[in-house]
């Protein structure tokens, strides 16, 4: 009975020797079919399935979920893309500049020769996208240095319609009295009051003309005609 259960035992043992050897040897031999291929970046990977006809498979497309602020995005991109060709897909979308954006996965920056499959971003991983922050305070400035353009030219087309204004009203005069007859805006005080009102708004465009120190305090009706062309500003006016 004993020699009996002792040749069982051997032959199980034996059985599973057998069996271990046949995985070993068929694991070895797996590893020997796998092709690799280098990647860009130095890095030995996986070479991509082939079938029968011997064309490269393409694998399916991730869609990648992008978080900007309260705004969602899904991209479509194909796991073997990297960071920097992700930034560019999303530049159609955000009007963000590839140089502009950062992206975060997982709690890291990602550079943009980072492959998404090797930092393990799959179908429907979650990317968040913030701008860089000083590409952000250059747009604000250039934004407040138009606008600021933008309000120079609206005072320069509002002083020059005043101008017309009064342009179409202006008749050559032969005296000083003839000046103030026809232009309401130019009878005494009130040319005073144009001139500062004018004066003010090109003050707002940070611009000195130099026209308190050039020109008259006013004209009146007691200045005489001798006195008035004597200003060289007068003179170059007509």
């Amino acid at each position: 009975m004993m020699m009996m259960k002792r040749k069982l035992n051997f032959n199980r043992r034996r059985r599973e020797g057998v069996v271990e050897t046949t995985t070993s040897c068929s694991s070895a031999k797996d590893d020997d079919d796998v092709e690799w291929e280098m990647r860009p970046g130095g890095m030995l990977v996986q070479m991509r399935s082939q079938n029968s006809s011997g064309v490269i498979v393409n694998l399916p497309d991730l869609r990648v979920r992008v978080e900007y602020g309260v705004v969602r995005y899904q991209i479509s991109a194909s796991s073997l893309s990297t960071f920097g060709e992700l930034k560019k897909l999303l530049t159609a979308e955000t009007g963000l500049q590839p140089g502009e954006q950062r992206l975060i996965f997982r709690g890291k920056e990602r550079e943009n020769g980072e492959y998404l499959d090797t930092c393990g971003v799959k179908d429907r991983s979650k990317v968040v996208l913030i701008e860089d922050p000083e590409s952000k305070e250059r747009r604000m400035i250039e934004m407040r240095r138009n606008a600021k353009i933008q309000a120079v030219h609206q005072l320069i087309d509002d002083v020059a319609m005043e101008v017309d204004k009064l342009a179409e009203q202006t008749i050559y005069p032969g005296s000083v009295s003839e000046i103030n007859s026809d232009i309401p805006e130019l009878k005494g005080d009130n040319y005073k009051v144009w001139r500062e009102r004018v004066l003010l708004q090109l003050g707002w465009m940070d611009i000195d003309y130099a026209i308190r120190k050039d020109e008259p305090s006013s004209i009146t009706e007691a200045d005489s005609h001798e006195n008035v062309t004597k200003n060289p500003i007068f003179v170059e006016s007509f």
